[in-house]
This record gives C-alpha cells, sequence and structure tokens, in this order.
C-alpha cells in the first residue's frame, strides 16, 4: 500500500502563529473563545495556563486576553481599551484585512455580503466591523434566493468577501452571478491562499487514491470542508480527529492523507505512524514513494505550496530503526521551497550564517536577502530570521536560502490583495529603465511608468533610484509575472483629501505655508495643500513689482493669508505682502506734513513727477513745485534716480496719497524764510488741471492723483 501524505496538511501561518502567541502568554492568560478549533490544542494549552474565557465578562483581575484566530468583533477590542485590560491580538492577518476591508466599504454606504456560516466566530467577527449590518449566506442558493427577492438587489452597492476557509467552488458560483447579475457589485476574495492549496491538493490526491483520510477536529470548519471536499472524488474517506479515531484500516492499494488548518503536525504524524505500523505488520513493506504532481498557479517559492504531495519514505538510517524514528527525520528533511526560520549566527561579506536547528547549516548570499536596505543595514547575529530554501546540499551539509523569494511569495499575495482593496504600499526603488523606474514592493518587482512617477514631463528619474516611495498597485498578472503600479495615484489621492480639509477649514485671513506651483505676468499660483490660490502681482509686495519673477521663484516655499474665496468657483484669492511690513504705516509713523526730506525721482509724466520717500510709498511732485519759474515739462529740471530736496506739502490719509514740493523750498531760500503773502496763482498745465499754490501747498481741481502711471 502506498501512502502519500498532502505537504500543506497541517498548521497554516495564521493558526502556528495564534498558538505561539497564546503560548507566550502561558500562566496567567486566557483567550475569548478557544484560540483554534481543535481540543487537543485548547486542552495543552489550558494545562500551562491558557484557560478559555466565553467573553470580557469571565475575564479574571490581572489576566491577560487571547483574541482567537477566527478574530472579534470592533466592539470587543474597545470593551477590553475601555476596561484597560491587558491583551493580545491572535487574529489571523487574512481575517484581519477583512475586517478593514468591510469597514471600509461599509463606511462608504455600501452594503456588506458575507459568504460564510452565519454563527461561525469568524464570521461573526467580520460582522462586527461593518457600519451597518451585512447580509451573510452561507451558499450561492442563498444568495440567488435573495437577488430573486426584489429587482432593486441586484442594483446594489454590493461588497461581497467570504469566510477564510469557504470551499471553492461555492466562491466561484458567487462569482458568476456578481458578473452576470449584479450592476453595482465588488468582490474581494478573501479566500486564504492557504486554504485554496490545500483544497486543490485534495482534490487531486482523492482523486488518485482508493481511501482519504482527514485528521482534525470536527468542530473545525475547514476540516469538515477537506471531508465533503474528497466525497465527491474518493468512494471511502476518513475524518479522524487523532490516531485512536483511525480504528482498523481496511486494505486499499494507495491511500491519501490530509489534515485541516488546526490540526498539529504530531497528530498527523501519529495517524501516518498508525497506518505505517500496520502496513508493515501484515505485508512487511515499506511505505512506498508517489508520485509529485504540482500544485495548480502554486509559486515555487510559496510556504504552502512548495510541493503537491510529500510522500513517507523510509530514512537513509540503520536497519534497526523504528518506523518513528524514520518518520521523525522525514519531517527534518529540508527541502526546495520549505519555509524555515532560524537564528542569525554570522555575517560576512558574502553572505549571513543561520542556524536552522537541523543537521544542515544554512547561509543566504548577500544577493538573496532582498531589496530592503534598512533590513539589511540593521541585521545581526541573534536576529531571527525567514527564509526559503532554494538548494540542499545533503554531502556538505548545507542549504542555501533566500529572504528575497520568501518575501516575493508572501509579497505576490499582498500585492495582488492590493488591486482590489486599493491600498497603499511602500517600495524601494531599484533603477530606472525605458520608460520609467522599477520598485521592490515586498519582494515583488513592480513597475512604474514615467508618467506615473510624478517626475514632470521629460525630467530626470534617477532622483527616484534608491528611495522609498508609497505607491498604488494598478495591474497584476501573475502568469506574466507582471505588476504595475503608480506613485501618482497616490499623490492624487493626499491631495484630493488635503483639498476637501482646506475647504472644510479655510477663513479670510487664515494663515497658510504653501509652495509656488507656476507664474504668470498678472501673478503667482501657490499650492496651499492640495488647492492652489493666486497671488495678484499687486498682493506679492508693498513696492511696485515690474514681474512676479522679481519677488519669487517656482518652488520657493512662501507664507500666504487668505484675502477672499469661492467654493462654488473652487477659487482662492491669496496675499503674499502683510500688514507688518506695509510701507505706509512706517511713513506715517515718521513722516510729516512740512517735513523736508531727501526723495529720489523714479518717474517722469507730463503733469510732474513721482519721487521715493521710502521704498513704497511715493510723493507726486506736480510740475507747478518743480522750480519757482514756468518749465516746459520735468524733464528739463529733474531725471530718473535724482536725489532731491523737496517738502511735503499734503498728505490724503484715506487714499494712502502724498505731495511733494521743490518750488515751496526755493521760494523759501528765496524770501530768506519770510512767510508768502501773495495771492496763490492760478496755472493751466495744458491737461485741463488747474492747479494753485499758496506757501507751498498745491491745491489742485482734478485729482492728479488718481492718474494711472
Amino acid at each position: 500500500m502506498k501512502v502519500i501524505l498532502a505537504s500543506t496538511a497541517g498548521f497554516c501561518f495564521g493558526v502556528d502563529r495564534a498558538v505561539k502567541l497564546a503560548d507566550e502568554c502561558a500562566g496567567n492568560a486566557a483567550t475569548l473563545g478557544p484560540i483554534i478549533h481543535n481540543s487537543t490544542v485548547t486542552h495543552e494549552l489550558e494545562e500551562r495556563g491558557v484557560r478559555i474565557a466565553q467573553g470580557v465578562d469571565e475575564l479574571r483581575p490581572g489576566e491577560t486576553a487571547i483574541i482567537c484566530s477566527h478574530g472579534a468583533p470592533r466592539a470587543v477590542h474597545e470593551e477590553l481599551k475601555r476596561r484597560g485590560i491587558e491583551y493580545v491580538d491572535a487574529t489571523c492577518p487574512y481575517v484581519k484585512r477583512i475586517h478593514d476591508t468591510v469597514a471600509k466599504e461599509s463606511a462608504q454606504g455600501r452594503q456588506v455580503v458575507i459568504i460564510g456560516q452565519a454563527q461561525h466566530t469568524e464570521v461573526k467577527g467580520i460582522a462586527g466591523w461593518c457600519e451597518s449590518p451585512p447580509l451573510v449566506f452561507e451558499n450561492a442558493e442563498e444568495f440567488s434566493k435573495w437577488l430573486d427577492e426584489a429587482p432593486e438587489n441586484r442594483s446594489k452597492a454590493l461588497s461581497v468577501v467570504s469566510q477564510t476557509t469557504l470551499d471553492i467552488s461555492v466562491w466561484e458560483q458567487i462569482v458568476n452571478f456578481l458578473k452576470n447579475q449584479c450592476t453595482n457589485a465588488k468582490k474581494f476574495d478573501t479566500i486564504c491562499k492557504a486554504t485554496i492549496l490545500r483544497q486543490r491538493e485534495a482534490a487531486q490526491i482523492a482523486a488518485g487514491s482508493d481511501a482519504m483520510v482527514i485528521a482534525g477536529d470536527k468542530r473545525s470548519a475547514n476540516t469538515r470542508r477537506l471531508y465533503e471536499l474528497c466525497r465527491r472524488y474518493c468512494e471511502n474517506v476518513f475524518l479522524v480527529e487523532n490516531a485512536a479515531g483511525l480504528g482498523e484500516f481496511g486494505d486499499f492499494s494507495t491511500v491519501g492523507v490530509t489534515a485541516g488548518a488546526s490540526t498539529p503536525r504530531r497528530i498527523i504524524m501519529e495517524v501516518c505512524k498508525k497506518m505505517s505500523d500496520e502496513i508493515l505488520n501484515v505485508t512487511g513493506e515499506d511505505v512506498n514513494t508517489a508520485a509529485e504532481p504540482a500544485v495548480e498557479n502554486a509559486e515555487p517559492a510559496a510556504p504552502v505550496a512548495a510541493e503537491a504531495d510529500k510522500v513517507i519514505e523510509p530514512a537513509a538510517v540503520s536497519e534497526d530503526a523504528t518506523f518513528a524514528e524514520m518518520l521523525e527525520q522525514t519531517f527534518k528533511t529540508l527541502n526546495n521551497g520549505d519555509k524555515v526560520k532560524g537564528v542569525v549566527t554570522g555575517i560576512s561579506g558574502t553572505e549571513v550564517q543561520v542556524d536552522l536547528g537541523t543537521k544542515h547549516a544554512g547561509y543566504i548570499p548577500l544577493a538573496e536577502l532582498g531589496d530592503d536596505q534598512e533590513f539589511i543595514s540593521s541585521l545581526k547575529v541573534g536576529d531571527e530570521i525567514e527564509a526559503s530554501v532554494i538548494r540542499v546540499n545533503d554531502v556538505e551539509g548545507t542549504a542555501m536560502l533566500s529572504k528575497r523569494r520568501l518575501d516575493s511569495a508572501k509579497g505576490w499575495e499582498d500585492v495582488e490583495a492590493a488591486v482590489e482593496s486599493h491600498e497603499t504600499m511602500e517600495g524601494y526603488i531599484t533603477e530606472e529603465n525605458k520608460g520609467g523606474v522599477v520598485a521592490s514592493v515586498k519582494g515583488v518587482r513592480v513597475f512604474i511608468p514615467a508618467s506615473q512617477t510624478g517626475v514632470p514631463r521629460g525630467g530626470s528619474l534617477s532622483g527616484l533610484v534608491k528611495t522609498k516611495v508609497r505607491l498604488k498597485i494598478t495591474e497584476v498578472n501573475r502568469a506574466r509575472r507582471r505588476v504595475v503600479g503608480s506613485i501618482s495615484a497616490v499623490t492624487r489621492e493626499e491631495r484630493k483629501a488635503k483639498a476637501e480639509q482646506v475647504w472644510n477649514e479655510i477663513e479670510e485671513g487664515k494663515i497658510y505655508e504653501g509652495v509656488v506651483k507656476s507664474m504668470t505676468n498678472y501673478g503667482v499660483f501657490v499650492d496651499i495643500g492640495g488647492v492652489d490660490g493666486m497671488v495678484h502681482i499687486s498682493e506679492l509686495s508693498w513696492q511696485r513689482v515690474r514681474h512676479p519673477q522679481d519677488v519669487v521663484s517656482v518652488g520657493d516655499t512662501v507664507t500666504v493669508h487668505v484675502l477672499s474665496f469661492d467654493r462654488e468657483k473652487k477659487k482662492i484669492s491669496l496675499g503674499l505682502r502683510t500688514a507688518e511690513d506695509n510701507p505706509w504705516t512706517k511713513f506715517v509713523a515718521g513722516y510729516n506734513i512740512g517735513d523736508v526730506i531727501t526723495a529720489k525721482v523714479v518717474k517722469l509724466m507730463t503733469f510732474g513727477a513721482f519721487a521715493e520717500i521710502i521704498p513704497g510709498v511715493d510723493g507726486l511732485i506736480h510740475i507747478s513745485q518743480i522750480a519757482d519759474h514756468r518749465i516746459g515739462k520735468p524733464g528739463d529740471v529733474l531725471s530718473e534716480g535724482q536725489e532731491v530736496q523737496c517738502k511735503i506739502t499734503n498728505v490724503d490719509y484715506d487714499k494712502q496719497k502724498v505731495w511733494l514740493s521743490i518750488r515751496a523750498l526755493l521760494e523759501a531760500d528765496a524770501a530768506d524764510g519770510s512767510a508768502q503773502d501773495d495771492e496763490p496763482a492760478e496755472e493751466d498745465t495744458g491737461d485741463g488741471i488747474v492747479a494753485s499754490s499758496e506757501a507751498g501747498v498745491l491745491t489742485i481741481s482734478k485729482d492728479i492723483a488718481d492718474v494711472e502711471e
């Protein structure tokens, strides 16, 4: 008789993690419900001081609470925090991902649909993370019936997830309904990848076997599904909780063995040992080696999919060795694709030595450590590290390992999930190539087109190399090993969120730190956090500005304040100049009517000249006040840039205008400081402006100050 043992039999990643976390808390802890659905494991944990509590109210003072691998509703987490109870979250990461998905989808107002057993702990936990009550269907028939109940059900905004251990065939039926009948549905493939591989492998082995033995607790949902699945392909299927439940085994040519995700490895070994002992007692033959059919779509380096079948066969030991010893050694043998965990014992310029706790000495070439430079630089002797076996040398007793391949195997699952969930991921830019850059995201090569890097068209991409970036996964084709990402998608999403915040909080006078994004002849546009506002050229400076580039440059960080805004038109008017820097304020504080000052001529006009008193404040010297005699034009006496002595003769504080006079000083000097008592003389400026002066004070019948330069 030939015995074929499935390589995926036994603890999955999530179960193994949960049991280890519970074991670390042994002494004074309690799990909220069974840590996993296996009475043998829960009994052993109880003996080590980890009891089962059915709810938060059953916890004892000082006990550490442990949330089981199936997860718990949000309310349980909140209650533990409210009471200040220390707790460990042993929820399977794959289940936790579903929690995050339904929380996000329901928060957006979508109807969450869960395909699974309504009374199962995992499904109850998932439902507890929804904003509104979800719909739960155990199979495709129930879902189809609900669709038929009302026509509007087919057009509802549905977000569909499944229990991680759901039968693949059930999910495929659900997906078919969603594609053909639902117009506004989103599906999330949340069946655990280990479950998919386990079911495929079990079906393949069952199809080629005379009998199948399923080892596991009868309360375990995934164990029962394995049993039901195998019955479709094999007539003789036995579900046993341990070796004692096997009884006397029949006479079969080929027997397949698999186990649920919550079945400990030693129980599988005991079942295999009992079967093999009976074979040896009856026939005196060893367990034969079976063929190794590959698991469809399995990644060679994936922790659970290294081989489709692992055959129990005699090890190369002494003839009097017991079968148990041979079996034990078989389980410790390293195979290509196995996931292993070890401790770093040495680091050299070419490799990292790892103690695996087996007869093989493990080592990781530096090229196989991956692209995460922060991890590599921080790695030290004594650190625990996970890797995948890529080559075993039994002669030399060595095993070449690769962290890169293990990361890639894990990363593919995360990358595929990120397409559905639109999750933002971190990557490390490793190279620039034609058309874009390549990033390493959890060990997976992701191509980012130049148009999606955020670098302006024609700009250099080399600055991105060897930097960490945040990106969205936009396309995954695992068959072609092609993954495409976008940095710009993250930028757009963040910009949109910032823009919403700006519009929610904006008010006149509010100050922002912004970046100059672009420039025109009439002003500049400043990004104040997802929204662009315009600073008109007149608001750039209190001084005269010929062009915005005289004050700022594109890329400058500036402090601006809101002058006005229009939410409907999405327009914001900003100011760069501040009241504290207002030169008029400085003028009013330092100058008075009658003061004699030195001013610089800045512009000549037909009706007079403008002179700068201080930067930002000019005064008008009317043509009649330039000299003590009639002149043809201001340029006959003055020139731009010339400094002149003049007198402040008038100030309009409301309109912020100043009038100056050179003539007043000349006449004062001519009269030797005596007062002028003559009647004011009227003068036609030639522009329809009639002006008269008395004691150097200019009276204008047409407001010259309103004339534009």
